[in-house]
């Protein structure tokens, strides 16, 4: 998992760049960041995508960056054949884009609500991979687990604090980066879905 793609690791070059510079510099996260009200009355529909290279601080950061950077380059190389490394980078970049829509049709007249951050683009990257190598083993917070189960755990924990709020955390847009980066798969690649099931039906662990 060590060898990130060009594609990946500019992604984070940026993203890491970016988010240094809006650290320092409120007024550039202002503009990058997802406010609704600018996208409906000032139609800057660039903001779909340009909070997804902001992040609220190192943690946060940090570690979208890390799962990227694991993540990234496997689905890189496993897109290349079918898209190329041109198809990866718009790929990552519609992520962040169908990620939040939801969101922002739901808040699009709120002046109140704003959200940042790579993790739908990040989500749709990592479920990718888990459709791809569902018993591959990955680690959570130093622990050691399926794919498999980390993706059924992450949906449940993301459906009950998406219902529950009040943690300032856009867990709706991180399932439907999740769910995009399934279906994007299977659209490129049909023959993921049998890949997959008999896959999950022969658990091997590496």
């Amino acid at each position: 998992m060590m060898n990130s793609g060009p594609v990946t690791l500019l992604l984070i070059a940026v993203t890491v760049l970016v988010s240094w510079q809006a650290f320092a510099n409120p007024r550039l996260i202002e503009r990058l960041i997802l406010w609704p009200p600018a996208i409906d009355r000032r139609k800057q529909y660039d903001r779909l995508v340009t909070h997804g290279f902001i992040h609220a601080d190192w943690g946060h950061l940090l570690f979208n960056m890390i799962t990227l950077f694991f993540f990234g380059g496997l689905i890189e190389r496993a897109f290349a054949p079918y898209i190329g490394a041109v198809g990866f980078a718009l790929f990552y970049i519609s992520a962040i884009v169908v990620a939040i829509l939801p969101t922002w049709l739901r808040h699009r007249h709120d002046p109140h609500y704003r959200s940042l951050g790579a993790s739908g683009a990040v989500s749709a990257v990592l479920f990718a991979f888990v459709l791809l190598s569902p018993w591959s083993l990955i680690f959570v917070f130093f622990l050691p687990m399926p794919a498999i189960l980390y993706a059924v755990m992450y949906v449940g924990y993301s459906i009950w604090m998406d219902r529950r709020g009040g943690d300032n955390i856009n867990h709706s847009a991180h399932l439907w980066g999740a769910g995009y980066g399934v279906l994007f798969t299977v659209i490129m690649e049909p023959r993921v879905i049998p890949a997959f099931l008999e896959r999950l039906a022969s658990p091997s662990f590496f």
